[in-house]
């Protein structure tokens, strides 16, 4: 079965989302005091990289749960 990710893994269903993702994302970043930088950003401890994505995660889930009421 071939695989439908592209190269990079990060291909979104709304290519126009990327900029508000990356903006969610340094958002997230800066409140949690984690020191996201543009471009490369390999130096993170994996605590830090997760600790930003878990984050979002929760907040994505959290904005679903109040539209949802």
């Amino acid at each position: 079965m071939a695989s439908s990710n592209n190269s990079s893994g990060s291909r979104m269903a709304v290519p126009e989302a990327k900029d508000a993702m990356k903006r969610f994302k340094e958002e997230v970043a800066s409140e949690l005091g984690v020191p996201l930088k543009e471009g490369y950003n390999g130096d993170l401890t994996s605590k830090q990289a997760g600790s930003i994505g878990g984050e979002m995660v929760k907040k994505m889930i959290m904005r679903q749960e109040e539209q949802m009421k």
